[in-house]
């Protein structure tokens, strides 16, 4: 039989990157004692009251069906919320309202893309972005984020890079899986070759909210000079604890919104009525748990860096946002996918290689920063004492 052009290019791009976080799940299935630090499942519940207005939406009857751009209150919600961010006027007919981030970036890219154009991507990056970029025939373009840099993408990279069929810059800060935030002088030095070439700009800010203390977030959208250009994506994900939930949005060019529309109301019909109330009361205030996260998870990745910096060849990256942080293996094996293996089946401990966020990463593992220090404590003594033995 014959399949879509599609499903070739993305084979290879889905659950394969997850196989060690697959094996785990299924050796906890079956009892074994796995420490899971693969996934960045928040480490708290969501929020009880968010939960209260959901049901209480349901039972005011808000299950019918939605619009393609959103409901009206979350619109507004969000137009004032980044209103006020920016310090300029960001109308709701700038937004867009999805199911979660993951189908944002899908519809976004979908709107802005055809079969040979080119993004320019930081390396490494989120397992799903090459999928995302793969799905509408476009091609990645990888820009290295160095370590000795701080992983932070830069305007001369992605220069070095461009040609006639470049046509989005896609960035994610706080990023993923490096921690990496970009400065507001990033950030204006990419908005300037972005002009000059008339590139989209393309950021995923689902983590802006995990900032860690001494760090300032920035984003492309609050440079006005970028607004023609500039579409930014986020949910309530991670800094509401909700993954389940799946509600996310956009924020664009009113223009850029008006042409995805139609795309959005072919795709779907909006997220569901009370979980867009939900999403409206939750993005009306600063998030109560967010900050509380932020503060664990860099307090957790000190612990990894006190515990695992300089242990048996190990090097740590400091991450300066969200809910990861980065063991270089390279001085050990540069297979970091049989690393991770070996490590899960001797010692039950369960991270992601980090080969599956891109080549820019081989040699290297993500360790989610989601379990109790105690927890964390015990996975670092295993690691450290497992690299110390190890034998490719």
């Amino acid at each position: 039989m014959k399949y879509a052009a599609v499903t070739e290019r993305l084979a290879g791009l889905g659950g394969d990157k997850w196989t060690v976080h697959a094996k785990a799940r299924a050796l906890k299935a079956s009892g074994r004692k796995i420490i899971e630090l693969t996934i960045g499942e928040p480490d708290v519940p969501t929020p009880p009251d968010l939960m209260e207005q959901a049901a209480k939406a349901m039972l005011a009857g808000r299950t019918g069906y939605s619009n393609g751009q959103g409901e009206a209150g979350l619109l507004a919600a969000l137009a004032a919320r980044y209103s006020a961010r920016c310090g300029r006027n960001i109308s709701p007919a700038q937004i867009m309202c999805y199911p979660g981030t993951q189908t944002v970036l899908y519809a976004v890219l979908t709107g802005l893309l055809d079969p040979g154009d080119e993004v320019l991507v930081g390396d490494p990056m989120y397992a799903t972005y090459e999928g995302l970029i793969a799905a509408t025939g476009a091609k990645v373009v990888q820009v290295p984020l160095r370590a000795d840099a701080g992983f932070r993408i830069s305007a001369a990279d992605i220069a070095a890079r461009l040609t006639a069929n470049s046509r989005v810059i896609f960035l994610n800060s706080p990023h993923n899986p490096t921690g990496a935030v970009l400065r507001a002088t990033d950030l204006a030095e990419i908005g300037a070759l972005a002009r000059a070439h008339d590139l989209w700009i393309v950021c995923d800010e689902v983590y802006e909210e995990m900032i860690f203390e001494g760090v300032r977030f920035a984003s492309p959208l609050d440079q006005a000079d970028l607004a023609e250009r500039v579409i930014v994506a986020s949910s309530i994900s991670k800094s509401h604890a909700a993954p389940g939930f799946r509600s996310g949005w956009c924020v664009g060019p009113e223009a850029f919104v008006a042409r995805l529309l139609p795309l959005s109301e072919t795709m779907l019909f909006g997220n569901q009525p009370f979980i867009a109330d939900m999403t409206a009361a939750a993005v009306s205030a600063p998030s109560p748990i967010a900050g509380g996260m932020a503060q664990r998870f860099a307090r957790r990745a000190r612990l990894v860096a006190d515990r695992l910096d300089g242990v048996a060849g190990l090097r740590v990256n400091r991450p300066e946002a969200g809910m990861f942080a980065l063991v270089d293996l390279n001085a050990i094996t540069k297979d970091d996918q049989a690393f991770a293996l070996a490590l899960l089946d001797r010692a039950g401990v369960a991270v992601m290689p980090g080969a599956s966020f891109g080549a820019g990463l081989a040699g290297w593992l993500r360790l989610s920063l989601t379990q109790p220090d105690e927890v964390l404590e015990t996975a670092c003594a295993r690691l450290a004492q497992f690299a110390a033995e190890y034998t490719a």
